[in-house]
């Protein structure tokens, strides 16, 4: 049947960009107005995910959470991000990119108005739930958009773009969350609300300025992969939260959901291999080059992830500070992760190479982390602040680079998946990460406060055995002395012991990326890698 294209639109079968078709290029004023829905679609994503970080500490007592459920108003938002970012990925593929942007804007909308409605931590998680699906997409959407439009050398230089929009969207969340719960006449509610004005401006901009070629042709979802792996996320970051409290980690209980868990991945691998469009395919891990990034990148997920978790806990359970003020406290992580990423994607533009970013990034960020293992309640702020440059500006070298050293080793029509895939395997490791974390910190708190009480002598021993430090997350400001100050100590010896068990992590993504081989950026979408890599490196992700 005969088919008709918009004037100036290349009709195709995979969506792909403007810049993949012979003799058609488009300006850098071009791209950054086609650009520029999107990046305000990520400015909102990036925003529902920070926004809420500071604001949980009086969200989790308003609510009467524990340290459990404000674990897992972040891992679950992290999980449906995860679980949801390859599906995404895969019908990025298959559907029209734009209105699948629009899509995951509409349902991270509905999540966030009825998420501001929560009455109990129940609630919450579940609107969280829905969120994390909309954000997925935009996440993923976003550096698939990209590298649609644009081609790998030019690439570096817009992940630059990205890498700032995360910047100030990282720093602008906790601060105008933090203002918003020590407003009184607005509350911790309008964290949730305050998105939806920018997710409908940038629904109304992406309408008007991303134009991308529309796919036809017929689609087979794969449903049945996408419940596996979610199971099989799912119940791992279950486990992981109740060890240690519910059960002992060497029990009977551990040995059934890890072996559940591990099961549920086999068959989910299973599956992939017999799909006609699989949600991941298993082909791009004979990739080399995407098979590290993957794994690099879920240990970058760790570091990222909790970082932004606990440090708001931090400022605000044992430094005493206000949400506002904990937001502010945190920027010397955010300009450090501005710098890098705007500075290494303009410099990779020019030079094609990236290796020697990550590298320095996997440093960086081991530096960062293991640092900021020894803070304590008391720790002069300025060092805080140089731990936490460190952090960021290893962040930022890895995240995005990590995702642009995949998609120069895949064919167009692959571009999507293998996008979604180092972006799931980060959201992944965010999720254990904050999950497994989450539960150290609660068992370290614990121990801490109690050993304090018990210090105090005959009087703190019986408030140690009613079990202080095991409940919810209590209002630091409303303590009277002495039982402020040790559950400041608890809190800060916490926070420091988790950053202890998260620096190891960032070691192993550094050492996984000392083994990515490097090859030169390709100047177009499809065209070619450099010679300088080997084929067998790049033949397995680009086969059809």
């Amino acid at each position: 049947m005969a088919k008709t294209t918009p004037p100036g639109v290349r009709d195709s079968h995979n969506d792909h960009a403007p810049s993949d078709a012979p003799g058609i290029d488009m300006t850098h004023s071009q791209i950054m107005r086609a650009l520029s829905g999107l990046l305000l679609g990520m400015f909102v994503a990036i925003l529902s995910s920070t926004i809420v970080s500071n604001a949980l500490p009086k969200i989790m007592h308003d609510l009467h959470g524990s340290q459990s459920a404000y674990t897992w108003t972040v891992t679950a938002a992290l999980l449906a991000m995860t679980a949801s970012t390859p599906l995404w990925g895969k019908l990025s593929d298959l559907f029209s990119k734009k209105l699948l942007v629009q899509v995951a804007l509409v349902v991270y909308v509905f999540g966030s108005v009825v998420a501001g409605l929560s009455q109990n931590t129940s609630m919450l998680i579940a609107c969280r739930v829905i969120q994390g699906i909309g954000v997925g997409g935009l996440s993923a959407l976003a550096q698939i958009v990209m590298a649609a439009m644009i081609s790998p050398r030019e690439r570096g230089r817009y992940s630059g773009y990205l890498g700032a929009t995360f910047a100030v969207a990282t720093v602008g969340g906790p601060l105008l969350g933090g203002v918003i719960t020590d407003t009184s006449w607005l509350g911790w509610r309008w964290c949730f609300y305050v998105g939806v004005p920018f997710a409908v401006i940038a629904l109304i901009v992406l309408q008007r300025t991303l134009h991308l070629p529309v796919v036809k042709r017929q689609v087979k979802v794969d449903w049945l992969g996408a419940f596996f792996i979610s199971a099989a996320a799912t119940l791992l970051l279950v486990w992981v939260t109740l060890a240690g409290k519910n059960y002992d980690w060497l029990s009977w209980q551990t040995a059934v959901m890890v072996g559940g868990s591990i099961l549920l991945g086999v068959i989910f691998v299973l599956v992939e291999n017999k799909a006609a469009e699989p949600i991941i395919p298993m082909r791009l891990f004979r990739n080399k080059t995407i098979a590290l990034s993957s794994a690099a990148s879920l240990f970058v997920g760790v570091a990222m992830f909790s970082a932004t978790v606990f440090l708001s806990q931090y400022f605000q359970l044992a430094r005493g500070e206000t949400p506002t003020m904990s937001g502010v406290m945190t920027i010397p992580l955010i300009a450090g992760l501005f710098v890098s990423s705007t500075v290494s994607g303009q410099i990779i533009t020019k030079n094609g190479r990236w290796k020697a970013w990550l590298v320095s990034g996997g440093v960086f960020l081991t530096a960062g982390l293991g640092l900021l293992g020894s803070i304590r309640y008391d720790t002069p702020y300025w060092q805080l602040a140089c731990y936490m440059a460190l952090m960021g500006l290893g962040m930022g070298m890895m995240m995005q680079n990590l995702v642009l050293a995949a998609q120069n080793q895949v064919a167009p029509k692959d571009l999507g998946a293998a996008s979604s895939v180092v972006t799931f395997f980060r959201s992944l490791g965010g999720a254990v990460g904050v999950s497994a974390l989450g539960a150290v910190m609660a068992n370290r708190v614990k121990d801490y406060v109690v050993d304090g009480l018990t210090a105090l002598g005959p009087k703190g021993a019986a408030i140690a055995k009613q079990g202080a430090g095991g409940g919810s997350i209590p209002d630091i400001k409303k303590l009277p002395e002495p039982l402020r100050s040790i559950m400041e100590s608890a809190y800060g010896h916490g926070v420091g012991d988790v950053f202890t068990y998260a620096a190891p992590t960032a070691l192993i993504a550094f050492l996984l990326t000392l083994f990515i081989k490097e090859v030169a950026l390709k100047g177009r979408p499809g065209a070619p890698a450099d010679s300088s890599a080997p084929a067998k490196d790049t033949e397995p992700a680009n086969a059809a």
